[in-house]
């Protein structure tokens, strides 16, 4: 959950949509050097770094796929505890000087460093996930309409509710996750009347953990169990695994975020609380702009992923949600509505 520039996004819906670094970071994949080739593309991951289940792991799927088709030896970095704009700025123009490209920072924080070093590195292209302000010549802002799959999430919410009670737990008070609420929200409100939906933000800002901290989203989530709610969807990166074996201990449902969280190997345990998840086509995103870059047509510009063009989705993978008519029809009415602007889905 975090932003991104328009291009044709790839990944599952290819044709529609979509280091040795300095000492702000460690690599956590090899990478060669000391060929004029490219070397590959570069990720400079957000908090919650790889192994998230959600964000960051879409991203690295991007990677994988691209390495294998086009034979590179991409690398990408983990973030550092505390870490500065500064920072940042350091490790991206490392990596463009090493000459990976693109070079992707996963994740709205990095939008002020892409915006720097895109500048000092213009023969290279930048990408920026979840932020669409960069406005530069050689930057892709991958941005997706996460509220288009967050009403379809409260659509199943509200058909799947016993206690006309759900939830709703964002990581970090921002933007950015206000439009997941919103969708939310607003898929419930008008699927089914008198339903409640609590909400709660773990932390104001990323740095105090909102997106990273498995047992705030647990503790959350416990809350709002206990205030009724028996359908809790996260927000929130590598917290929502917290939101999910708080879900699971109690017998109620989670929906996922950004991923198909069901398929989650890390998630197994609990596979059978997650009744969907809300996904956006970050692999699909940070594929096609390797895929531009190696067909010699960099992307630039906002490449923005919404329902129509398969850029983000609600998962169908648990049978209990496949197999269930009324929530599927439901579903799949909304869906329509969305794509034909019958159903303008608000994004605050």
């Amino acid at each position: 959950m975090r932003r991104v520039s328009r291009i044709a996004v790839a990944g599952v819906a290819t044709a529609a949509f979509a280091v040795s670094v300095s000492a702000c970071g460690s690599s956590s994949t090899s990478s060669s050097s000391g060929d004029d080739k490219n070397l590959g593309l570069a990720l400079a991951y957000d908090v919650g770094g790889k192994g998230d289940q959600s964000f960051n792991d879409a991203a690295t799927a991007g990677l994988e796929k691209a390495d294998k088709e086009f034979g590179y030896k991409s690398t990408a970095v983990e973030p550092q505890d505390g870490e500065s704009d500064a920072d940042k700025v350091q490790r991206l123009e490392s990596l463009a000087k090493q000459g990976y490209n693109p070079v992707i920072g996963v994740g709205f924080a990095y939008a002020p460093a892409v915006k720097e070093a895109a500048a000092k590195y213009p023969k290279t292209t930048f990408g920026i996930v979840d932020d669409e302000q960069t406005k530069a010549d050689n930057v892709a802002d991958l941005v997706f309409s996460e509220e288009q799959a967050s009403y379809l999430a409260g659509v199943a919410a509200a058909k799947a509710t016993k206690s006309n009670v759900v939830g709703f737990v964002g990581g970090v008070d921002v933007p950015l996750i206000h439009k997941f609420e919103a969708g939310y929200k607003q898929g419930v409100e008008d699927t089914k009347k008198g339903v409640t939906v609590k909400s709660q933000y773990l932390t104001e800002t990323a740095a105090e953990g909102g997106f990273s901290s498995p047992d705030k989203g647990e503790s959350a989530a416990e809350g709002q169990i206990d205030a009724g709610a028996d359908v809790v969807y996260a927000a929130a990166g590598l917290s929502g695994q917290g939101v999910i074996k708080a879900a699971n201990a109690n017998k109620v449902w989670a929906i996922g975020v950004d991923s198909d969280q069901y398929k989650q190997d890390a998630l197994k345990t609990y596979k059978d609380s997650i009744l969907t998840s809300a996904m956006k086509n970050v692999e699909g995103a940070v594929y096609t702009l390797a895929k531009s870059v190696e067909d010699g047509k960099p992307a630039t510009g906002v490449v923005r992923g919404d329902l129509a063009n398969g850029g983000v989705s609600l998962s169908n993978s648990n049978p209990v949600f496949a197999g269930n008519k009324e929530i599927q029809d439901a579903v799949k009415k909304a869906e329509e509505g969305i794509k034909s602007g019958t159903i303008k889905v608000k994004t605050s």
